[in-house]
């Protein structure tokens, strides 16, 4: 059974596609069905898996989210972690939860997308020579 229709998978790399838009930082969203570690244990594993951290700039940010176990977790790479608020994460996190709490799984991811890809904009803005560094397409894992 697929996670998510092609219109929301659709919906959440035209999210990612807008955030990016006006930034030089990258956003990607990685899913998978459980989890046996921490959320936020995994999201690290799978940032590296990933390779963001090796965007030009470190502002990479990751939403790992696993649908059967009800976990998630927004990390940052240290470039953006220098710059945003400090509750900047938790709260980002407490307004996915909003939509997630009522079974609104794409709701929330798009929140995150959203919130990340303003930090983004507002710290590390569009550059001339900006690559997109990193797919915009969802990473579906497979939970070992």
């Amino acid at each position: 059974m697929a996670v998510f229709t092609e219109e929301e998978q659709q919906r959440i790399q035209k999210a990612v596609a807008e955030a990016e838009k006006n930034t030089s930082g990258e956003v990607r969203v990685c899913i998978e069905k459980t989890c046996s570690d921490e959320a936020l244990d995994r999201a690290v594993k799978y940032f590296t898996e990933l390779e963001m951290h090796k965007t030009k700039l470190r502002n990479g940010v990751l939403i790992y989210v696993a649908t059967v176990d009800r976990k998630f977790a927004i990390i940052g790479d240290v470039g953006i972690n220098k710059v945003v608020p400090a509750d900047f994460w938790d709260n980002t996190k407490n307004d996915m939860l909003n939509h997630l709490k009522h079974g609104n799984l794409v709701d929330g991811i798009v929140t995150g997308i959203q919130q990340a890809g303003e930090q983004l904009k507002k710290y590390f803005p569009y550059l001339l020579d900006d690559k997109n560094e990193l797919p915009d397409d969802i990473a579906f894992m497979d939970g070992q």
